[in-house]
């Protein structure tokens, strides 16, 4: 053990400790491990788990998977049923898969174990307290101790907080939030006959309050049937859930699962690392605000995390440290900051004039192919904006409502 990954009472140092072992940890792990870094990853859940989630896998998300991963897809879709609070539905299909839907319990443990093949250890069922950058558990200036609920401490030259949206590493950082929304959503087995009606086929429809909206995820023999709303409107969005399963003729069959979530996307303002410590995907506040979509912004955000965590841990001095850390910051503004910015803007729109939406998507070819381009990788929001002045001028002009 050399010098540099030693306590001065001998105990380890690892160079990157990770915690939360989502697909933002995973790909954090992956990447500081593939760096040839000596990387730990905590988790405090036993593995697999289950996530609320509709499990959608668009295009980003798939390329910023750890190169040679197999997706484990339980299905592939290729047509989208769009309605407005159950009304006005229509069918838009696409002879090329438009995204893949999986469940998380399988996808994450999945991304744990390639992050443990590039070299990275996986300590599960433990939960981290809080981290400290000053104090008597701290050995010297370029170590972090990261505090486990059983008193135990772990050293680090970096640490990356990938603890999901309370996240308590994103509260020693200082994350502030800007927009937070309430999930809900049901796993409900379903005969053949149920399943057959709705293979490679989902279902989006926009909800009765603003922002608002449904979807229905099929994946074999069962349906991911969930609803987003902002939180405050609890009781609302739990009638929505109702109206919407019902609506659908599935309040007959008995969900395997029901929970909720609550996503929180970050201000403009708000910090993405202190000292020594990084945070990426929900600790962040990561995600795209109109969608909530969270899987590729977790995903790309923790491979960036974990490369400049590196880079992080390398660093002698604070002054170094936090060079590095601001360049991981400026990484993260660069590209999903500015897909953020748009998906702001589209949200407020959304919320506003959810039937406007509807009729661009079902009945403007431009709209349909945009998003169609979108879930398939070919393009982001913010490069639609950016490179196509169609694009750029409707939305200014919904800007101005």
């Amino acid at each position: 053990m050399s010098s540099d990954n030693a306590a001065p009472d001998n105990e380890t140092v690892w160079d990157v400790v990770v915690v939360g072992a989502g697909p933002a940890g995973a790909s954090a792990a992956h990447a500081a491990a593939c760096a040839g870094r000596r990387v730990l990853l905590l988790e405090k859940a036993e593995l697999p788990r289950y996530k609320t989630c509709g499990g959608g896998i668009i295009g980003p998300s798939r390329d910023a998977l750890p190169p040679g991963f197999e997706l484990p897809l339980r299905e592939r879709v290729h047509a989208v049923t769009f309605s407005l609070n159950g009304k006005l539905a229509r069918t838009r299909r696409s002879k090329q898969a438009l995204f893949g839907l999986i469940n998380r319990p399988e996808f994450d443990a999945a991304l744990v174990e390639a992050a443990k093949d590039a070299g990275a250890e996986v300590r599960t069922g433990v939960a981290v307290t809080r981290v400290e950058q000053h104090g008597p558990a701290v050995p010297d200036r370029r170590t972090v101790a990261v505090v486990l609920a059983d008193g135990e401490t772990v050293l680090a030259r970096a640490v990356v907080g990938a603890d999901g949206s309370a996240s308590r590493i994103g509260a020693h950082v200082g994350v502030k939030l800007d927009q937070v929304d309430l999930g809900l959503e049901a796993e409900i087995p379903v005969p053949p006959t149920v399943a057959e009606d709705w293979a490679g086929r989902v279902l989006i429809d926009w909800g009765p309050m603003p922002g608002s909206y449904g979807w229905v995820f099929p994946k074999g023999d069962t349906l991911t049937v969930g609803v987003i709303s902002a939180r405050g409107e609890g009781a609302g969005t739990k009638r929505y859930l109702e109206d919407f399963i019902a609506r659908l003729g599935l309040a007959g069959f008995e969900p395997s699962i029901s929970s909720g979530h609550l996503t929180r996307c970050r201000s403009d303002d708000s910090p993405l690392s202190r000292g020594r410590v990084l945070v990426c995907g929900d600790a962040a506040g990561l995600l795209e605000p109109w969608t909530r979509e969270g899987i590729s912004y977790a995903l790309r955000s923790g491979r960036l995390a974990g490369e400049w965590a590196v880079r992080v841990a390398e660093a002698h001095d604070a002054v170094d440290a936090r060079r590095q850390a601001l360049n991981y910051a400026f990484a993260i503004k660069a590209g999903l900051g500015v897909e953020m910015g748009v998906g702001r803007r589209l949200y407020a729109v959304f919320a506003r004039r959810p039937g406007m939406f509807h009729a661009a998507i079902t009945g403007f070819r431009p709209a349909w192919r945009a998003f169609t381009k979108i879930t398939r990788g070919t393009t982001t929001l913010g490069d639609l904006v950016r490179t196509h002045p169609a694009a750029r001028r409707a939305l200014a002009a919904m800007d101005r409502g």
